[in-house]
């Protein structure tokens, strides 16, 4: 067997070190048997002796008989995925597979999914991955990740007892990366609850899973954070824990001391591939609402408002005039939304979802999400510089997200917007860019534009609340912002499938 080593370097080749805490271990207890027996008589000062043999010294508590109650529950799932459904790599686990939400958490810190990774494939025009599960009921139904079963053809897990059955995936829930799957023939399997409250930092957690492929391994650590965003989806709300996670892991259930599940591994930061200590778990009670979708239905019913959001920062609070950096920019909308129905329009900034205010665009789109499709929903907004309420009938989510037009590869022929950075030509003549909006055709590295985020391919849709066709117009719409005197102006710039507002500085053009 392989190992793997993250560090190089040996403890042997630090034996002084070695040798200099051994040492000092043995002095502090030479020092505690010479000393333990002496005190200090009261009345005159001097001190006395008295036996220190037969004291015994505490021990730590140790998570035996927590391990021993809940590792029967978890379980190793092992997938099988034909080689024409996904072409990947895999290393215990399925890791992430290329235009998953993932993909872009592990781009975010600048690394591959498959970094350190070798390719296995098997010989049969298949690959083979495993994961790690938990069962939530004693007729078989178990908790996975949508990532370690999402293309599988078939599906079977082993017991802690080491027995082998197959199983099939009830539903998938990639916005949150769960799964439910099920095992038939027997209605007496160990179960894993979930927990009730909900965890703090610096709670002490147990992940039990199937890393590397080893099974029935646990690890401990605590708690190290809440309510993580790692760019995986408008629903992040991850626990972080510093217990070691690795790849196999994924799915695998995270407890309580108290023996209940507080979270499901699926994600690890990693510049080795390896743990580093930083993990990241689905909450429980996440879990709880979605596996009960996915029990009923096979899927999760979402309200839908249809509108695309994004923080609103300091510079783009300043651009409109706001005093605070609250609620959150509605930067598009969807064809035939609620929202669009109601007269909701792009610059809009949402205050608040039923009287209770907005602390950022994540907590919109959980407010949003965790309520039925058909629910009557109250919303509190700043439209055209004024503050209004609107109702609204919540859609529902669609499950598949409609596709959009390629934006094809952008001419590089246009006019310079020196003072951002920027070269730009009309979109009616670029191909696939669609007709309106100005497309940019060359970034300077060193410009504005560059550190706002602008690429090639982007297009520019308006600026300062008006409509764009032509660089010409962008060009205008800077001269007039500077000569009332503007210090930034709001552009909203398509990018790929997503559209957001940038609050450019603004300088003579």
């Amino acid at each position: 067997m392989a190992t793997d080593q993250t560090d190089s370097t040996k403890a042997s080749d630090f034996p002084s070190l070695r040798r200099l805490v051994l040492l000092t271990s043995v002095a502090a207890v030479g020092g505690a048997a010479l000393f333990a027996g002496i005190s200090k008589g009261p009345e005159d000062g001097f001190l006395s002796l008295t036996p220190a043999y037969g004291q015994s010294l505490a021990r730590p508590t140790g998570f035996a008989d927590v391990v021993e109650k809940v590792r029967p529950s978890v379980i190793s799932v092992r997938v099988k995925v034909e080689a024409e459904a996904q072409a990947m790599s895999f290393d215990g686990d399925q890791s992430n597979p290329q235009g998953s939400p993932y993909e872009r958490f592990f781009r975010r810190f600048g690394q591959r999914q498959d970094q350190g990774m070798p390719r296995i494939q098997r010989p049969h025009g298949f690959s083979m991955g495993q994961g790690s599960g938990f069962f939530i009921s004693a007729d078989g139904y178990a908790v996975t990740n949508n990532h370690v079963v999402e293309k599988a053809s078939e599906v079977e897990i082993t017991t802690d007892d080491g027995k082998t059955y197959p199983a099939k995936v009830i539903g998938t829930d990639p916005r949150t990366d769960l799964a439910l799957i099920k095992v038939d023939g027997r209605d007496d399997f160990p179960v894993a609850k979930l927990a009730v409250k909900t965890s703090r930092v610096g709670d002490w957690v147990l992940a039990v899973g199937n890393p590397f492929g080893l099974g029935g391994t646990v690890t401990a650590g605590i708690v190290s954070a809440r309510g993580r965003d790692i760019g995986a989806g408008p629903y992040d709300d991850f626990v972080q824990i510093d217990a070691p996670v690795n790849k196999g892991n994924s799915g695998g259930p995270t407890f309580d001391v108290d023996g209940q599940v507080v979270g499901v591994n699926t994600a690890i930061f990693s510049p080795t591939g390896g743990s580093v200590g930083i993990a990241f778990a689905i909450p429980a009670e996440t879990v709880k609402t979605v596996v009960a979708h996915l029990k009923d239905k096979g899927y999760v019913q979402r309200g839908w408002l249809g509108v695309e959001i994004q923080p609103v920062t300091q510079d783009i609070a300043d651009s409109m005039g706001l005093t605070k950096t609250e609620g959150v920019l509605v930067a598009e909308l969807q064809a035939d939304s609620p929202a669009t129905k109601i007269g909701i329009r792009a610059g809009d900034v949402i205050l608040s979802i039923n009287d209770s205010p907005l602390k950022d665009a994540r907590d919109l789109a959980k407010k949003i999400g965790s309520m039925a499709p058909g629910s009557s929903v109250k919303i509190g907004l700043l439209h055209k510089g004024s503050e209004k309420t609107m109702s609204l009938i919540l859609g529902e989510l669609p499950k598949v997200k409609q596709a959009r037009a390629d934006a094809g590869e952008p001419n590089r022929v246009g006019a310079d917007v020196p003072k951002l950075g920027l070269s730009l030509a009309p979109a009616a003549n670029v191909n696939g860019a669609g007709n309106m909006g100005a497309v940019v055709t060359d970034v300077d590295p060193d410009g504005i534009a560059a550190d706002h985020g602008f690429k090639t391919g982007d297009v520019i849709l308006d600026v300062g609340g008006k409509v764009i066709s032509n660089p010409g117009e962008v060009r205008a719409a800077m001269v007039a912002a500077h000569s009332v005197g503007k210090s930034r102006v709001l552009m909203r710039v398509k990018s790929g499938e997503a559209t957001r507002f940038v609050a450019i500085p603004v300088g003579k053009a």
